[in-house]
């Protein structure tokens, strides 16, 4: 139960944070990547912040020998660069850059009810639902069969 609540109070934290800087905004995205144009600068100052909150909470786990609510940390053991990774990375960029929705922003920006926002989403969970459907594991050490909107361990 506390796992689920402090789950909950996060994504409220991480949904206002959104709101509030304007990323849910797609224009946000769209000016950060308009270099030539009215380039705004906005979204480098988010991601800045989130850089330094991470790095200091990176910092801080190291020194812990678990996390306050589970037993253990879940950090990813591999390292390697594979065709599937940069294809995704390369995706979730052309997504990005494109519609100008991240998915976190998009889910919260749900809430305004328009159409464009409604229609990235549906493609989204399709696009996740699709993956998870068909995503089989090809060596041992890939990850195994996934089920939509399941989390996958690193191997």
């Amino acid at each position: 139960m506390k796992t689920a609540l402090t789950s909950f109070i996060s994504g409220i934290v991480f949904a206002l944070g959104l709101g509030i800087s304007g990323m849910t905004r797609p224009i946000k995205v769209i000016g950060f990547l308009d270099f030539f144009g009215s380039w705004d600068a906005s979204l480098a100052f988010v991601m800045l912040g989130a850089i330094g909150v991470y790095f200091i909470a990176s910092r801080l786990s190291r020194t812990m020998r678990s996390p306050i609510l589970a037993s253990g940390f879940s950090i990813p053991k591999r390292t390697d660069l594979d065709a599937r990774l940069i294809a995704g990375a390369a995706l979730f960029g052309a997504g990005w850059g494109l519609s100008g929705f991240c998915p976190g922003p998009a889910v919260t920006a749900l809430a305004s009810g328009a159409t464009p926002v409604t229609a990235f989403v549906a493609a989204m969970a399709a696009g996740i639902y699709l993956h998870g459907w068909t995503a089989t594991s090809k060596t041992s050490g890939s990850r195994e069969r996934a089920g939509a909107l399941q989390p996958t361990t690193d191997a």
